[in-house]
């Protein structure tokens, strides 16, 4: 599958006084941390974070399975949610994707400024390297792990690269490659549930290759994939498990470094 490479398709603005923050539906709903995090750290560099009450879904489970009515119901809600002309950073590559590229098919008969809303979407790992261009100072202690790209958000938000930059500046970090690191861990949304054997394999797959790298943790910057690929190192009774890059960032370089 074509893997697009949108680092060299966009300009990016001067570091903002504001941002709004897109949370998701799986953050706000099972892993609120991970976005209090995501706050924290943003605000340490310098920038307020606005995070609208309203947002919900991105629209794209109705999306992908096919009901366009639907997700396009959904997304002009979510656009309403974000009024001001300020970026939008969200901390999921495979939402992030959605509403910068799809929405603007999507919804180009229905709403005039589309191009300009999706032009405010940021995510957050792209958001830190190109947009505030973060310098860490990593307080942690020397630690080996895996960064594991959701295929979504490597192919439309090119989260492998930014990801790999911010792991890269912590002194005491050894980033591990693993086998297949590009493959699909068998999540997809609704992909699970409608083939559940061949997720399960995929996934089975993806943990073995985790595992083999001997890391303390795998990071990631989607909930949707490591819910999957904890889930099910859970039930293999591994005691690998994944951490949001938000979280891991935010320990690394704070003083009590714990990560």
């Amino acid at each position: 599958m074509t893997q697009l490479n949108t680092q060299h398709l966009r300009s990016y603005p001067n570091k903002p006084a504001q941002v709004y923050l897109y949370g998701t539906c799986l953050v706000d709903s099972f892993f609120p941390d991970s976005g209090i995090d995501a706050i924290e750290f943003l605000e340490q560099q310098g920038v307020e974070v606005l995070y609208p009450q309203g947002q919900s879904c991105c629209g794209q489970p109705a999306y992908n399975s096919g009901y366009q009515d639907e997700a396009k119901a959904v997304a002009i809600e979510q656009i309403k949610q974000f009024p001001l002309d300020i970026p939008i950073v969200i901390i999921s590559g495979s939402c992030g994707g959605m509403m910068r590229h799809h929405y603007k098919d999507l919804l180009a008969d229905d709403v005039p400024e589309i191009e300009k809303f999706c032009d405010r979407i940021f995510e957050f790992t792209e958001f830190l390297v190109n947009v505030l261009r973060v310098k860490l100072n990593d307080k942690g202690d020397p630690q080996r792990v895996a960064l594991h790209t959701s295929c979504a958000a490597r192919r439309e938000m090119g989260v492998h690269i930014t990801g790999r930059q911010l792991l890269g500046q912590l002194d005491n970090v050894e980033l591990i490659t693993h086998d297949y690191e590009s493959e699909c861990c068998g999540f997809g949304g609704t992909f699970s549930v409608k083939h559940p054997d061949i997720s399960g394999a995929m996934v089975k797959d993806k943990t073995k290759n985790l595992l083999d790298t001997d890391v303390v943790k795998y990071i990631s910057a989607d909930w949707g994939c490591m819910m999957n690929i904890n889930g099910s190192l859970d039930y293999q009774k591994k005691g690998l498990r994944g951490e949001h890059i938000a979280t891991y960032l935010l320990n690394r370089t704070t003083n009590n470094g714990e990560a």
